[in-house]
């Protein structure tokens, strides 16, 4: 008997190569300093660079990512101090600690200018092994850490992109099935026959642009994510983008009451395909979390010469928790669950690529999402970076 194969679960981080050996730099003119050292700190997974002064140093550096330089203050060719500065002066080696060595007697103001140079401490010689192998051991793990984090989300990254990458790639393909799901619940309707097989036809055609929507919100979030949107710019009516878009609504939802009111003039250079589906998203949240046979208010205002300003209005209440995570991704409200929660997010990504904001208020019985933009958007607008997951519709 073969054995059960388990389900395909959700994708995990691929396995990390092995990192590299981390590398110190120590730097001294005298060479038998030199051997000492590497005798006293070098260990598996250590690689201990040596330079016999300042100017095979800065080459070493060029070449290799150190955790950390011990530098000897004393050179003929270029002293520590000097080497430091160069190093704290190019990006490359800006951030590397530094520990200075020096035989000088105990000096306060030469410990100061160390420290000034960009030190992160100031040690005498002799110098007790036992100080330098541990403070040696805590800047190699703090560099170990380092290393192993940006592994991690460099391999994080690609898997996200990976997902994204799939996700949009599903998306696309279930769009052909779908449709043929919702041209059959469709003829079924129009050949008409007995109620319960009428029911059951609206219920799939319903649940079916219940799908298409989560799938359109899903390609939109996977082009959003991965900056390969752009908003296609020309002149339109926003009054009329959003009579296509109530018609659009009303259609799947035939008991739906919304009401448009429009004044000024309402012309402008937008997307007006995006501009529809930033109306629908709305619509379609003020009908799933309003107050249920209550009249949608749309309202347009082109009165002002620069920017047009739009607003749905529904009853209802938002819980005030709720509004600074509004338009973030994939936190619908835990009582309903009728999407991806998405559609806000959307909504407020296609605003802001257009150069304008989205807000929200809760007051007086009454939900409203306000936007504004101008009212010619520029070109090469682009939306805002991901902030985080939060919640959204």
């Amino acid at each position: 008997m073969m054995p059960a194969v388990p389900p395909p679960g959700p994708a995990a981080l691929p396995a990390l190569p092995p990192l590299p050996p981390v590398k110190l730099l120590v730097v001294d003119d005298v060479p038998e300093n030199l051997i000492a050292m590497r005798a006293l700190i070098a260990r598996p997974g250590l690689q201990v660079l040596t330079a016999g002064g300042g100017t095979e140093a800065l080459e070493l550096l060029l070449q290799h990512e150190v955790a950390l330089a011990l530098l000897d203050v004393h050179m003929p060719d270029m002293d520590g101090f000097a080497l430091a500065e160069l190093m704290r002066g190019t990006q490359r080696t800006r951030e590397v600690p530094i520990i200075f060595l020096t035989a000088s007697p105990m000096d306060s103001g030469r410990s100061f200018r160390g420290y000034e140079a960009g030190a992160v401490d100031f040690l005498h010689k002799p110098v007790d092994p036992r100080v330098i192998v541990s403070k040696v051991e805590v800047f190699v793990q703090l560099h170990a850490q380092r290393r192993e984090l940006r592994q991690h989300n460099q391999a994080l990254e690609q898997l996200v992109r990976l997902n994204e990458t799939m996700a949009a790639v599903l998306g696309h393909d279930l769009r052909t099935p779908l449709s043929a799901v919702l041209m059959g619940a469709e003829v079924v309707r129009r050949l008409g026959g007995d109620e319960r097989v009428l029911g059951a036809a609206e219920r799939i055609r319903s649940s079916g642009m219940r799908m298409a929507r989560m799938i359109s919100q899903l390609l939109d979030f996977s082009r959003l994510r991965s900056g390969a949107w752009q908003p296609q710019l020309a002149d339109h009516d926003l009054a009329a983008v959003s009579r296509s878009a109530i018609a659009e609504v009303m259609q799947a939802a035939p008991e739906a009451r919304i009401e448009l009111h429009a004044q000024g003039d309402l012309a402008g250079h937008f997307d007006a395909d995006r501009l529809a589906q930033v109306f629908s998203n709305l619509l379609v949240n003020a009908l799933a979390h309003g107050a249920p046979g209550e009249t949608v208010h749309v309202r347009l205002d082109g009165r002002d010469a620069g920017r047009l300003v739009a607003e749905v209005d529904n009853a209802g209440s938002l819980d005030p928790e709720l509004l600074p995570r509004l338009f973030l991704p994939f936190k619908a409200p835990e009582e309903r669950r009728d999407g991806l929660g998405l559609g806000l997010f959307i909504v407020d990504q296609f605003v802001r690529a257009h150069g304008g904001q989205v807000r929200a208020a809760s007051g007086d019985g009454r939900v409203r999402f306000m936007w504004e933009m101008p009212r010619r958007a520029v070109s090469g607008a682009s939306p805002v970076a991901l902030q985080g997951l939060a919640a959204g519709d």
